[in-house]
């Protein structure tokens, strides 16, 4: 199953853009009458089949719409500061994508040695994620934002914050819940600060434990998405 990401598909006639057009072209090698499959990244997938095969702009046609394709029993925002290697950050990026969630932010703590990522480089991997992984629902990478602003915005659902030096902490399979729409704050390697954490309880925010092992930043992320997953999983057998 070959997939390709295009925005609108609202007409049953396609023109993939140039990079598509050559990747299905030449790479791929696809000639006319050849299938292929197409999201908007919106739940939409569709059957499609190649009817002029050209480098520059590879012209298809739409014979399928299946809505809703793939879509998850649960809502998951993974709220992340980025890692002073960006490399660390696009890796967990690509593999939350592959997993399964549907917003990432950057997250500005007091203790972050790297505030900004390259969000256009990170969308690309979004993208190529979303597209290796077969998923016809593609996350929202949100821009930079504070601890303080995420923290006043509101949130119907359960929010977890993962902290390390805290003994008060409940572990994240007793404390996060299948099906109900969740946020997980990780903060950076030097940890959330003490009025970080204070702010958060004052929300109603419920710190947790992602086990006994020290974790970098995205290990620890990572390991909260696929338990996200795991619970959700294990709540439909």
């Amino acid at each position: 199953m070959q997939l390709f990401y295009i925005e609108d598909l609202c007409n049953d006639w396609v023109t993939l853009p140039a990079e598509e057009s050559r990747h299905c072209s030449k790479v791929l090698r696809l000639r006319r009458g050849d299938e292929l499959h197409l999201t908007d990244g919106c739940g939409l997938m569709c059957r499609a089949e190649v009817d002029v095969s050209d480098p520059r702009a590879t012209t298809l046609h739409i014979v399928e719409r299946t809505t809703g394709y793939g879509l998850r029993p649960y809502y998951l925002h993974m709220a992340v500061a980025p890692t002073k290697n960006a490399a660390r950050y696009e890796w967990f990026v690509e593999k939350a994508v592959e997993i399964g969630v549907d917003e990432i932010t950057l997250l500005r703590c007091d203790h972050s040695e790297r505030t900004d990522l390259n969000l256009e480089r990170l969308e690309r991997i979004v993208v190529s994620a979303m597209k290796q992984s077969l998923k016809a629902y593609k996350p929202r990478l949100n821009a930079p934002t504070t601890m303080d602003k995420l923290l006043a915005t509101p949130f119907e659902g359960l929010r977890l914050m993962g902290y390390c030096t805290s003994t008060d902490r409940t572990p994240i399979g007793h404390a996060y819940q299948a099906g109900v729409p969740t946020t997980i704050l990780i903060g950076p390697e030097g940890d959330f600060s003490e009025r970080e954490v204070a702010a958060a309880r004052v929300q109603g925010v419920v710190p947790i434990t992602l086990g006994k092992s020290r974790l970098r930043t995205e290990t620890a992320a990572l390991m909260a998405v696929a338990c996200a997953a795991l619970a959700n999983q294990t709540s439909l057998t």
